[in-house]
């Protein structure tokens, strides 16, 4: 088995029928850093070299953009009033406040607006698509910016959370109209390896001329079973045992299921309308 084999199949827990690819071949590192990705939550104290940051950016603004618009914005989040702020928005997230770096990526629609007044021209597409376009460009640089940290030897935590305290957040950090938050990220020299998360199975993801998922139980008592075989998780994680109890088995969809029952940024779309967006 190649090194790829190895690492796919530690990805996804199960041997998987991928290319064999030499660990010299060109672009094999990468394709190993892709498998090998792990989020990392505590951090050395050493600071991130400037020039290192730099370089990041560079990686990142380098993803594809739709229409070549580049509708992304990154916040560097330097002041500590500010960074304390934040952190104290969510307490059970103590790496927020202690990461060498912390940065905002937000979507942007308000430069190619500002661009259309400078120029003369009417922008004619305020409408559902707008956000969406700008929250797609700012999930590719925020994927190009760590897969370049992972490369250079850093470790990045994304937090999705800062959408939960979206008025606090973007007070914080004085976000204008067409502006808006999609995550926050931490980053620095990882302390400790982390662990490779397993995912579901391309099987499940990957569908040929047209969605189907009819064999959706049983992947997924498969998985639950697969992904409990390497990482059980602990009583003391389960979630809301006084509305549901704890079962016997509680793997990854009992887990995900109970997460998502809970009614979570309700006032998102708020947000967005009252920053200028028109979600129609």
């Amino acid at each position: 088995m190649s090194k790829l084999s190895e690492l796919a199949a530690q990805r996804f827990g199960m041997a998987l029928d991928v290319a064999e690819v030499a660990e010299d071949a060109p672009g094999a590192e990468v394709l190993a850093a892709l498998l090998s990705h792990r989020t990392h939550r505590r951090f050395l104290d050493t600071p991130v070299a400037e020039d290192t940051l730099n370089l990041l950016y560079a990686c990142a603004l380098s993803a594809p953009a739709k229409s070549d618009l580049q509708q992304v914005a990154i916040i560097r989040v330097r002041d500590a009033a500010k960074r304390q702020a934040i952190a104290d928005l969510m307490p059970d997230m103590a790496w927020i406040g202690t990461c060498p770096v912390f940065l905002l990526f937000c979507g942007d629609s308000r430069r190619i607006r500002r661009l259309c007044e400078l120029r003369g021209h009417t922008f004619a597409n305020n409408h559902l698509d707008a956000f969406l376009n700008a929250a797609a460009d700012t999930a590719l640089v925020m994927q190009n910016f760590i897969t370049a940290a992972q490369a250079a030897g850093l470790g990045c935590c994304p937090i999705s959370v800062v959408r939960n305290h979206i008025n606090a957040i973007a007070e914080i950090t004085a976000l204008p109209e067409h502006v808006f938050p999609v995550a926050g990220m931490c980053l620095g020299h990882p302390s400790h390896a982390g662990f490779v998360s397993t995912r579901l199975p391309p099987e499940m993801i990957v569908h040929d001329d047209q969605y189907d998922d009819s064999q959706l139980p049983t992947q997924i008592d498969a998985y639950d079973q697969r992904r409990n075989g390497i990482y059980t998780i602990p009583p003391e994680k389960y979630r809301m045992t006084a509305e549901h109890g704890s079962p016997d088995f509680y793997g990854w969809s009992e887990d995900k299921t109970r997460q998502v029952s809970v009614r979570e940024r309700e006032d998102l779309a708020e947000y967005l309308r009252r920053h200028g967006f028109s979600l129609d």
